[in-house]
């Protein structure tokens, strides 16, 4: 639903616009990092917020993770997949797999 906030101006200059400060707490847009993403429509200009990532989590969000990230989704949603009780019936399962593999041995 949108929400109309308020009229801004633009400073000719630079271009800088400035949000409203209950706007930027409430997208956690006054936190060190954060930025907005610029997307233009037919007739809008749209901010999109995005916080900084960690670089030490940016793994996650690269397209092959995020792909293996939708495989594990599908194969939870189709009902592939196992639960164990406790640790060690896991790690268990683990060995089974290692000493069935003809690579290994």
């Amino acid at each position: 639903m949108d929400t109309h906030v308020a009229f801004v101006a633009i400073q000719p200059k630079n271009g800088t616009v400035t949000i409203p400060a209950h706007v930027r707490r409430k997208f956690g847009l006054d936190k060190p990092g954060a930025q907005v993403e610029i997307v233009v429509r037919e007739r809008e200009i749209a901010l999109i917020p995005h916080l900084a990532v960690p670089a030490g989590d940016a793994w996650f969000w690269t397209e092959g993770h995020q792909a293996a990230e939708r495989e594990v989704d599908e194969d939870l949603a189709a009902g592939r997949s196992t639960e164990f009780a406790s640790d060690e019936e896991f790690l268990g399962y683990l060995d089974s797999l290692e000493s069935d593999n003809p690579a290994e041995k």
